[in-house]
């Protein structure tokens, strides 16, 4: 699952990267724990051109990609009482055709949630462990979602959630799933192809040998902290599978010789 993230390359470097309008953030700060109900910059075929370009041709054309601000944890459309629903901060890959929340919104409402890595928790020492998971590249990752609007007592919200699949072998000794993490090609497919066109080809676990994993502080564990050290290596990072033989068994090591407080 995709529970936690960090994003901190500036919105100019998204942009330029993913060659999308980034108009409807200005003064986006960098974050280091970004939690569910946060608001989170997402990647999505847009409807309407810039007024005021940057460059003497516009970044995009109309029907292109948008950065927009989404709230993290879908909302669908239809809920009349939004607090009766668990935030919907994930969707199953294999669930997205026929679970009502997401069938509709699959065909026409696609997007990508960025950031620069996730965590993920694992026991150890009787204590949860976090892992900070990135690509090796360092290139911020596109991470498969679906969004929605809600209108209601308390006006328009926007929100979104991050589409899961099978966890590939490296990451499989943290959790069973993984968000959906689209490469070049994939986030293509996903989000700039026809109605028509469309297809669910993109979801599937992401290549093991282009990511790696470390341990970061328990610091990360708080929502309230947000910072540089959240994301800080404590130790080697892991990037074969064989890699997680050098950590302490599950449950089995004393929390004091762990060292990652």
């Amino acid at each position: 699952m995709c529970g936690r993230f960090s994003l901190q390359t500036p919105v100019p470097e998204l942009a330029d990267l993913f060659e999308a309008d980034p108009s409807r953030l200005e003064g986006w700060p960098a974050r280091y724990n970004v939690a569910p109900t946060d608001e989170v910059i997402a990647l999505r075929r847009g409807t309407t051109r810039r007024s005021t370009p940057r460059r003497s041709t516009p970044r995009r054309s109309a029907g292109g990609r948008e950065l927009v601000p989404l709230r993290w944890g879908l909302i669908p459309n239809w809920t009349e009482d939004r607090a009766s629903l668990p935030p919907m901060i994930n969707a199953r890959a294999e669930s997205l055709e026929t679970r009502r929340a997401f069938r509709d919104l699959v065909i026409d409402r696609r997007c990508a949630v960025l950031a620069d890595g996730f965590y993920e928790w694992r026991k150890e020492g009787g204590l949860k462990q976090p892992y900070f998971v990135r690509r090796r590249d360092r290139r911020p990752m596109a991470l498969a979602g679906l969004w929605d609007v809600w209108r209601g007592p308390d006006g328009r919200i926007p929100s979104c959630t991050i589409v899961t699949t099978c966890a590939n072998e490296l990451l499989e000794p943290l959790h069973g799933r993984m968000p959906v993490i689209l490469g070049g090609e994939g986030a293509r497919m996903w989000l700039d192809l026809d109605i028509s066109e469309r297809t669910m080809e993109p979801l599937r676990p992401f290549d093991a040998a282009a990511l790696e994993v470390f341990a970061v502080s328990r610091r990360v564990n708080r929502v309230a902290s947000d910072d540089a050290a959240c994301a800080e290596p404590r130790g080697a990072p892991i990037r074969e599978p064989s890699g997680w033989r050098e950590r302490p068994p599950v449950g089995d090591a004393p929390a004091g010789q762990l060292g990652l407080f």
